[in-house]
């Protein structure tokens, strides 16, 4: 029967593609094998040459950005050149502790020896970028792919085409031409990639395009990384600093014009409290950006037509307090407040991925805690509070991917804290030594001495030797 079921595995192995994409493939985990991807040396060359690439195309970079989502230089370099650089800095200064074998304990059957765990790379990996953080979000996953020492083939989002093209001309410059490639196109040219048997599969986008991205990698038994999203909820307890949280709300929800994985979806607020916060929030938004027209700079756009109609069709129908301009023409939707909105509104039920607000009240606070419980595990959950007890209600009972406490987003800051889903909105994660470990294997390692060969393991077995098992278990 053993037979057989190999002779069925071999019998529907892929054919081998003569695509130029699947060329690169192969030549990647020819360089892999090579073992020249696992020094440290080669490592830290290869993290530098990516530093470099960013902080000499910063310019670029900044017109790239604007080009595909109208984003003005503080938030090109705070959220994308800038973060990346850290991210480098941060994973260079630390690489030789993580890649360094970590000793373990010894069970007494087994001494003398010793036991340790490597970390080893993965071999040939694929990372997917989203278009939302285009630059960012594609080449943060390669940093840890490359501290781990993999190979990867590189697919920018082409719905961000700028940034794209910028990617492919400067990657190839400044990187080992052997050990990674990027690969542009749309849907055809991802799906071909999803046919390749790589080691891992990093993707960041929507929950639909993971569950494809998820189901190709099964065929290969082919982990994955998926940071997908959701509706990251941001409860209020009303008798908190409202006009602080409304400063760090609209700051959140106004970064890249709300398209934010991790942006605050929709707020939750006690009823008699509503009217007043509202009133701060709108407050807050003409204090920084004034009456919200599209002439402000400090706005950006929406990435597309399609999406800003999407957008549009969300206001309709809707009690809107502030805002609700669209330009569908200028990819311009105007940063909106929306008063309780219908829980079976499109708005209520999809991810906003743009700058509309609703804001729902409930009778108190623990209608708000259970009303985030009822709903999918999102990505991101803030609550709002200096109630202790509340506080401390909301971490025990909310399951999200991060929680954060009186601020918003802030947290993606960190090289420390672990960025990734739970459910719904994804698996896995990265970021610091997250990202190393995700794109690693921990290798178990137990060398043994020849100078003890305790007896009592070996047949034939007696009461004696069990009764001494038992007692050194």
């Amino acid at each position: 029967m053993l037979e057989q079921n190999v002779v069925n595995i071999s019998q529907v192995t892929q054919r081998v593609s003569d695509s130029e994409s699947h060329k690169q493939f192969l030549a990647l985990q020819s360089t892999f094998m090579s073992q020249v991807t696992k020094t440290y040396e080669w490592r830290i060359e290869q993290l530098s040459q990516l530093q470099k690439m960013t902080e000499d195309n910063k310019a670029l970079i900044e017109q790239a950005l604007f080009a595909d989502l109208g984003k003005c230089k503080t938030e090109a370099w705070l959220t994308e050149a800038g973060f990346l650089i850290s991210d480098i800095k941060d994973t260079k200064k630390r690489l030789k502790k993580w890649m360094k074998p970590q000793k373990r304990p010894m069970p007494m059957l087994a001494q003398p020896g010793a036991s340790y765990v490597k970390a080893e790379p993965l071999g040939t990996v694929l990372i997917i970028g989203a278009w939302n953080y285009p630059f960012q979000l594609t080449l943060a996953p390669l940093v840890a792919a490359i501290a781990a020492g993999n190979c990867a083939i590189v697919k920018p989002s082409e719905l961000a085409p700028a940034i794209s093209s910028l990617i492919a001309e400067l990657l190839p410059k400044y990187l080992d031409q052997s050990a990674f490639a990027v690969v542009e196109g749309a849907k055809d040219e991802t799906t071909e990639l999803l046919t390749f048997p790589f080691d891992k599969i990093f993707y960041t986008g929507g929950e639909q395009v993971g569950k494809i991205v998820m189901a190709a990698a099964a065929k290969h038994l082919t982990p994955v990384t998926l940071e997908l999203g959701g509706k990251s909820p941001c409860v209020i307890d009303g008798k908190t600093n409202l006009e602080v949280a409304a400063r760090r709300i609209v700051w959140g929800k106004m970064m890249n014009l709300g398209q934010t994985c991790v942006a605050p979806d929709y707020v939750l607020i006690e009823k008699e409290y509503q009217d007043k916060f509202i009133d701060i929030l709108v407050k807050t938004y003409k204090e920084q950006y004034g009456e919200c027209h599209k002439d402000n700079k400090d706005i950006g756009r929406i990435i597309n037509r399609r999406h800003a109609e999407r957008l549009a069709s969300y206001i309709e129908g809707q009690e809107v307090v502030f805002g609700g301009e669209v330009d569908l023409d200028n990819r311009f939707v105007q940063p909106t407040i929306i008063k309780n909105p219908s829980l079976d509104s499109i708005i209520m039920n999809e991810e906003i991925f743009g700058p509309l607000l609703p804001v729902l009240a409930l009778d108190n606070k623990h209608q708000l805690i259970d009303f985030v419980r009822q709903r999918p595990k999102p990505l991101a959950a803030y609550v709002f509070t200096e109630d202790k007890a509340f506080e401390q209600a909301f971490v025990d009972q909310v399951s999200s991917g991060s929680l954060c406490i009186n601020d918003t987003s802030i947290f993606m800051a960190s090289h420390d804290l672990p960025f990734g889903g739970v459910g719904t909105s994804g698996m896995g994660a990265y970021h610091g030594k997250a990202g190393f470990d995700t794109f690693s294997h921990s290798k178990a390692v137990m060398h043994r001495s020849y100078k003890l060969d305790a007896s009592i393991r070996y047949a034939p077995f007696s009461k004696f030797k069990l009764s001494i098992l038992k007692l050194i278990n």
